[in-house]
């Protein structure tokens, strides 16, 4: 689903934006770390403080009533002949307890601040990609 280019691409940026929506469409866009496997990209619920319990996030409850989410990675810079971005649309889940290892396991090999920190009881968001669309210059080329 996700071309080699694309997924090329998306593995060498760090951050990515989670756009989701409440049952209204009111949309929210939040930066992310996030983990790529196979057609699902995963998104720790981390132990960075919060305003309320991790549990109560906005982006969660905007899953549970609107799980159709969007997943932009994109590369800018000031000659815009190297700009690039990849969207993933899909529909969203949030993992629990032991379900969530795994996707945790990722993205602890991802991030060293995640190896550090204690993922234990927080939930992690799963996107199962429906679609993926790029424009642009997708290169290796240029650091993320």
């Amino acid at each position: 689903m996700i071309a080699d280019a694309a997924r090329r691409f998306i593995e060498g940026r760090r951050v990515a934006h989670l756009a989701t929506a409440d049952a209204s469409g009111v949309p929210q866009v939040v930066p992310v770390c996030f983990a790529l496997a196979a057609d699902t990209a995963y998104i720790a619920i981390d132990a960075k403080p919060k305003r309320g319990p991790a549990t109560a996030l906005k982006r969660l409850r905007n899953i549970a009533a609107n799980p159709a989410v969007a997943l932009v990675f994109d590369h800018y810079e000031e000659d815009w002949t190297r700009l690039g971005w990849v969207m993933l649309r899909g529909r969203a889940a949030v993992l629990e307890g032991a379900a969530a290892l795994p996707a945790q396991a990722l993205l602890k090999a991802r991030y060293p601040q995640y190896a550090a920190m204690d993922l234990a009881g927080l939930p992690v968001i799963a996107i199962h990609i429906e679609t993926a669309r790029s424009w642009g210059r997708l290169a290796e080329d240029f650091a993320p």
